[in-house]
C-alpha cells in the first residue's frame, strides 16, 4: 500500500513538474513573440547591417577554398583543379612574401607603440580643458583629417615633404641642403606613422572621451583635498577609468594588426619601391588582381586572417588572466 502511494506521489510530482515546465516554455515563447512584435521596427532597421555581414563577411569565407586550388576564373570555383597545400608551400618559400610580412610587422609594431597611445593622451588633454569652446574647437580641428581620403592625405604630405615640396623650397631659399623624405625608403616607415597619427588620432579620441565623461568629478575633488597631485589623480582615477576601454581596443587592434593600410601603402609604393612599402595587402593585390595568381593570393590572405584570429584569442586570454573583461568571456 505504501509503495503504491509513493508511486502515485512520484507520478503526480513528475506530472506536476512537466506541467510547470510546459507552462514556463509557453510563457517563454509568448514573451519572445511579444518582444518581436514590440521591437519589429528596430529589428527591421538592423536587418540590412546583419545581411551585409552575413553576405560579405561570413558568406565570403567560402571563397577561401581557392587557396587550395589552382583557381582559373573561366573554369569557376568548383571546376578549378584542387592542389591542396601547394599554394602555401610556394608562399612560404617565396622571399618576396616574407619581405612583405616583415614590412607589415614592423609598421604594425610602430603603429602600436607610437599611434595607439596618441588618442588616449589627446583625449585626456581635451578632457582637462575647462572652456567648452576651446575644447570643441580643438576637437573639430583634430577630427577633420579623418574625413579626408588617403589620396588627399598622401598628396598633402608630398606637397610639404616631397622633393619639390614646401620644406625643400624653404631650405633651398635659405641655401641649405634639401632632403627628399617622400622618396627615401629609410624614412618611409616613420613617414607612414606620422600620416596615420595626423589623419586618425583625433577620431580615435571619441571613445576615450566618452569613457572619461563617466568619471565622477567628486573623485578628483576628494583626491585633491587629500593632497593628491595631478599625476596621482591621473594614475589612480583617470587611468583605471579608461583601462577597460584601452584593453578592449588593444585586443581589437591586435586582431587587425596585419592590416596596416592598403590604400596608404599602394599610393606610396612607387616612390620608395616594394622593398620598403610592400605589405601583405599590397602583395595580395599584385599577386592576385594584377598577376592573376588567385590561389596564391588567397593563401596569403588566409594566412593573414589566421594570424589575426590567433592574436585576438591569445590577447583575450591574457586579458582574462589580468582580471580584465576582454572582448568576450
Amino acid at each position: 500500500m505504501a509503495i503504491a502511494e509513493r508511486d502515485a506521489t512520484g507520478r503526480t510530482g513528475a506530472a506536476g513538474a512537466s506541467g510547470a515546465d510546459g507552462r514556463a516554455g509557453r510563457r517563454g515563447r509568448g514573451s519572445r513573440l511579444a518582444r518581436l512584435r514590440r521591437d519589429w521596427v528596430l529589428l527591421a532597421l538592423m536587418a540590412p547591417g546583419v545581411a551585409y555581414f552575413l553576405v560579405f563577411h561570413y558568406g565570403a569565407l567560402a571563397g577561401n577554398v581557392i587557396a587550395f586550388k589552382d583557381y582559373v576564373p573561366f573554369d569557376g570555383l568548383w571546376a578549378s583543379q584542387w592542389v591542396g597545400l601547394d599554394n602555401f608551400r610556394a608562399m612560404f618559400g617565396d622571399p618576396a612574401f616574407w619581405s612583405a610580412v616583415l614590412n607589415t610587422v614592423w609598421i604594425a609594431l610602430l603603429q602600436l607603440v607610437f599611434f595607439f597611445p596618441v588618442p588616449i593622451g589627446l583625449a585626456m588633454l581635451l578632457h582637462s580643458l575647462t572652456r567648452d569652446s576651446v575644447r570643441r574647437f580643438v576637437q573639430s580641428v583634430a577630427y577633420l583629417p579623418h574625413f579626408l581620403s588617403w589620396v588627399i592625405v598622401v598628396a598633402v604630405f608630398q606637397q610639404v615633404l616631397g622633393e619639390t615640396g614646401l620644406l625643400n623650397n624653404v631650405l633651398g631659399d635659405a641655401h641649405l641642403h634639401t632632403v627628399d623624405i617622400i622618396g627615401n625608403p629609410t624614412a618611409f616607415k616613420p613617414l607612414v606613422i606620422a600620416e596615420v597619427i595626423w589623419k586618425d588620432c583625433g577620431w580615435g579620441t571619441i571613445i576615450f572621451l566618452a569613457a572619461l565623461t563617466q568619471v565622477d568629478e567628486q573623485q578628483y575633488e576628494a583626491a585633491a583635498i587629500d593632497g593628491a597631485g595631478p599625476w596621482r589623480r591621473f594614475w589612480h582615477i583617470t587611468l583605471p577609468s579608461v583601462r577597460p576601454i584601452i584593453v578592449l581596443l588593444l585586443i581589437m587592434r591586435l586582431g587587425d594588426i596585419l592590416s596596416v593600410g592598403f590604400e596608404q601603402m599602394l599610393l606610396q609604393r612607387a616612390s620608395v619601391g616594394p622593398d620598403a612599402a610592400e605589405v601583405i595587402d599590397t602583395f595580395v593585390y599584385y599577386k592576385g588582381l594584377v598577376g592573376g595568381d588567385y590561389g596564391y593570393a588567397a593563401a596569403a590572405g588566409l594566412f593573414k586572417g589566421v594570424v589575426g584570429a590567433v592574436l585576438v584569442f591569445t590577447a583575450n586570454k591574457v586579458a582574462h588572466r589580468l582580471g580584465e573583461q576582454g572582448v568576450y568571456r
